[in-house]
């Protein structure tokens, strides 16, 4: 419209000098660009009837996985000279083959299919619109329109599996599961002894003990092993994961609160997932397959950030956690954390922490020097004081350096048998 307006103002004004000045040679001078103006007015496109309909191959793929676009759109208007198409992606997603950008030429009714393949880091990606500009073929007039053509792509973190974390909450729940119920009953753990009752199999017969009396015989009596409550905490605050602009700890964080979400379903667990970072993002608990997929949705969603309402853990919402369950924080940890966290150790939590190391990932990319050496030993010293004040409080912490691959330090650390975890007070 810009250039169509600017040659409308240059007929204009040879038109007017000509009258003015009684010379027709700038009169003349002014047809063959009224004759191209009036041409181009003409064959300006007058709407924009386009039907467009979005296909992915796939909705759910993993971190940097090649993903196919197609667009089939069809003109249900007159015909268009030049359109431009152009479709909305996200900055973080990388194009690998063919183009968002397509110009064409359509007849009307006629159905073009374009198509090209991106993939991205782990994230939730939207396709909202199709931005459609149609001119004219001198390009002096041109209509623009924004379709919508919603779609959507889940890039989810990846998920390794763990064979077992060995938890010990204080309540658990009716059914069946991998975790010592500190109640009498079926199980592999011995638990202690009682008389013996109509029924019981012959191997559970203590003989050692009934020798020891004349009238009686005594079973063993196992410890039950049921599922349990576990609360999963995701720490995204920008002051504890992000050191500069290239070097953030929060993909390790997710990384680990997948594998532990998987873990503990697999186990039979009802498990639930906080994001806690600029804002609260709560996944209701839930069992099985299916609260696996929505765990790894709300992870695909997860972002770092910073809020001055929730700068410090003492505004998690504890009553989203049923009393007496496992809490499960994972997060680098700030001094400040310590005070929330022995707090819900006092309410009745059990309380663990995965904390990726702060002091060994920063010197992975720092130059070495003497000053960064001490400034490492001194920030050492306040995480080891750190980690030692949970502990004194009955809160196992997982100090992981990111280095180490997490399955490996998750069956060092936390796949102990309950027996052991028993034997050591429950601590790590």
């Amino acid at each position: 419209m810009r250039r169509s307006l600017l040659l409308s103002l240059l007929v204009y004004g040879l038109i007017l000098f000509g009258l003015l000045t009684l010379r027709g040679e700038f009169i003349a001078l002014s047809l063959p660009l009224v004759v191209y103006l009036l041409s181009g007015l003409l064959r300006a496109p007058q709407s924009i009837n386009l039907e467009v309909e979005r296909t992915l191959s796939v909705e759910r793929v993993g971190a940097d996985m090649p993903v196919r676009v197609a667009l089939q759109i069809t003109n249900l208007g007159a015909a268009l000279e030049d359109v431009l198409m152009r479709d909305e992606l996200s900055p973080r997603l990388k194009v690998l083959d063919g183009s968002p950008q397509h110009l064409l030429h359509l007849s009307k009714g006629q159905t073009v299919n374009l198509t090209y393949t991106v993939s991205g880091p782990r994230g939730y990606y939207l396709f909202p619109r199709l931005y459609v500009e149609a001119c004219d073929h001198f390009g002096l007039v041109s209509r623009e329109e924004a379709i919508p053509t919603p779609g959507q792509l889940f890039v989810l973190p990846s998920v390794l599996r763990l064979k077992q974390i060995a938890i010990r909450t204080r309540k658990t729940r009716v059914y069946s599961g991998a975790i010592p119920a500190r109640v009498g009953g079926p199980g592999v753990e011995f638990f202690g002894l009682r008389e013996y009752q109509a029924g019981d199999s012959p191997r559970w017969i203590n003989w050692r003990a009934s020798a020891r009396h004349t009238f009686s015989i005594y079973s063993n009596e196992f410890e039950q092993e049921r599922v349990a409550d576990v609360g999963i905490i995701l720490d995204g605050r920008l002051k504890t994961n992000v050191f500069d602009k290239d070097h953030s700890l929060f993909e390790h964080s997710v990384l680990a609160a997948g594998a532990l979400a998987d873990a503990l379903l697999s186990q039979g667990n009802r498990v639930g997932l906080l994001n806690y970072g600029r804002f609260l993002h709560w996944t209701f608990p839930g069992y099985g397959k299916i609260q696996r997929e929505r765990i790894l949705q709300a992870l695909a969603h997860a972002q770092v950030g910073s809020s001055t309402v929730f700068s410090e853990l003492e505004y998690i919402p504890a009553r989203l956690f049923p009393t007496h369950s496992q809490i499960v924080l994972v997060s680098p940890l700030d001094p400040d954390d310590v005070k929330v966290l022995v707090q819900l150790r006092a309410r009745g939590y059990q309380v663990m922490a995965i904390s990726p190391d702060p002091v060994d990932f920063e010197l992975s990319y720092l130059p070495q020097s003497e000053a960064v050496d001490q400034a490492a030993r001194l920030l050492r010293m306040e995480r080891n004081l750190l980690i030692h004040k949970l502990q004194r409080a009955g809160i196992q912490v997982l100090d992981w350096d990111v280095s180490q691959p997490f399955d490996q330090v998750v069956k060092r650390r936390l796949g102990r048998p309950p027996a052991l975890l028993r034997a050591i007070g429950g601590r790590i």
